[in-house]
């Protein structure tokens, strides 16, 4: 058989076009990939900066919860305030009517007269159970240092015995609703005596 040099000039083109490189697209055919290049130090920053602007919505979406939960609180637990300051006056005026008629003459009524009063302290403790479900309480400071968040003083009483700003007498029982004085107490208060020792203020908001 007749050896053809041209065959192995073929053989040889195409030995040599495995390592070319191929013009559209600029990467030598049989060569490896290169290796990917690490992101940019402009991308890393606005990673950063993007979740740093998630954390500070979550955070802001966070406080909007706290402070909607707490206004729906306040708003269920003060929407009666109005209404119960109102309501004050009758419990005065029921507690006004068992005073007016003294204990002599309570003993010596007749029974109508007695039941007539029974029923009108029946009256006042339901109101005043009523007060409690909602939130009012009475406050009673008599024998307690004078703390102006709860009492407004009417007039002082000369009285060595006891410290100095100690409520000794209760003109108008007062009233406080969650946190907030409804009405503050409207006492006496004692001057004269020893000093009283210094009392923690007590941080009540006053307006309701």
């Amino acid at each position: 058989m007749t050896h053809d040099p041209r065959t192995d000039e073929t053989r040889g083109d195409e030995t040599r076009t495995d390592t070319q490189a191929d013009p559209a697209i600029g990467i030598e055919i049989g060569a490896e990939m290169p290796a990917a290049e690490p992101a940019a130090p402009a991308a890393e920053a606005q990673v950063a900066e993007l979740k740093e602007q998630v954390l500070r919505t979550l955070a802001e979406m966070e406080n909007l919860r706290r402070r909607t939960e707490r206004e729906v609180k306040d708003a269920r637990q003060y929407a009666v305030a109005n209404f119960a300051r109102d309501m004050l006056q009758v419990c005065d005026n029921l507690r006004r009517a068992l005073d007016a008629l003294p204990a002599e003459a309570r003993a010596a009524a007749d029974a109508a007269v007695v039941s007539l009063l029974e029923g009108v302290e029946m009256t006042e403790r339901g109101l005043l159970a009523t007060f409690e479900r909602h939130g009012v309480r009475k406050i009673r400071p008599e024998g307690e240092r004078f703390d102006p968040n709860f009492h407004q003083a009417m007039f002082e009483v000369p009285n060595p015995e006891v410290p100095t700003g100690t409520v000794v007498q209760v003109v108008q029982d007062g009233y406080v609703i969650g946190e907030r004085v409804l009405r503050p107490a409207m006492v006496g208060v004692a001057r004269g005596g020893p000093k009283a020792a210094a009392a923690s203020e007590a941080h009540v908001d006053k307006t309701v």
